[in-house]
């Protein structure tokens, strides 16, 4: 790292868990994130402040002005602009050192397989289910770790799968894929912006602590947030044997 770097990262090289050593890591680092929405803004502008090398976004959407109340990545100079190119944009305003790559269509599921294993790490930030299992299989086959969230109304929820760890569960080890189309939550019953904010937040935390090595994760947890009533709750999930995408009869 040259001066302006450890003087730009200065306030995180101070802690002990993250150092010189953890930093450059960060600035080495790949991450793959589906989505730049209410979750995908918070978790590109943050891995990005804190340094993390190499970013590859995915979306096919457009900037509309719906998007603008919890989409801060996005502002109203970039109404129709692609999200992917929007959002590349303000990272560059943030941090120019950051390399963005941008996929700006749907990745199939070879194309996401493939994504997964050039990344170290893959942060889920899309808003429909289908996705969700798609990139969850995705990861499972390339042995990369998932951080997934999801936000509607005031509660949202957080957790980390570990693919390339034995007796981790993975995504389809909470929900079953029922090949229910169901889309975007968020148009159907709206969302507050700040709760958005909150969940894309702990992904990009627990983003960083896997790139890091550092402290406990939410592998094996779920988090669950209800912004109304300012609770939090942690849940245990255990790996399920009988699991179609990581269980043995997979």
């Amino acid at each position: 790292m040259d001066d302006k770097q450890l003087l730009r990262y200065s306030r995180q090289i101070l802690l002990p868990q993250i150092g010189i050593e953890g930093q450059q890591k960060l600035l080495a680092a790949h991450v793959l994130i589906i989505g730049v929405g209410g979750l995908g803004s918070p978790v590109a502008m943050y891995l990005a402040a804190s340094g993390v090398g190499h970013l590859v976004l995915v979306d096919h959407d457009s900037v509309e002005l719906t998007n603008l109340q919890r989409q801060p990545i996005h502002n109203t100079g970039t109404l129709g602009m692609p999200k992917v190119e929007s959002a590349k944009r303000t990272i560059a305003a943030l941090n120019p050192e950051v390399q963005v790559s941008t996929v700006q269509h749907k990745l199939d599921e070879t194309g996401l397989v493939e994504a997964a294993r050039a990344a170290d790490v893959i942060v889920d930030c899309s808003d429909n289910f289908p996705t969700r299992f798609a990139l969850n299989r995705a990861c499972v086959a390339a042995r990369k770790p998932l951080v997934s969230g999801a936000v509607v109304r005031f509660e949202g929820q957080v957790s980390v799968f570990r693919a390339e760890l034995p007796g981790s569960p993975c995504y389809a080890c909470l929900y079953r894929d029922t090949g229910s189309e169901e889309g975007d939550l968020c148009s159907q019953f709206g969302v507050l912006a700040p709760a958005a904010g909150m969940i894309g937040t702990i992904q990009a935390v627990e983003t960083l602590k896997l790139l890091l090595g550092a402290g406990s994760t939410l592998a094996g947890r779920v988090l669950m947030v209800d912004a109304l009533a300012m609770e939090f709750r942690s849940l245990t999930l255990h790996k399920d044997p009988n699991c179609p995408v990581c269980g043995s009869a997979a």
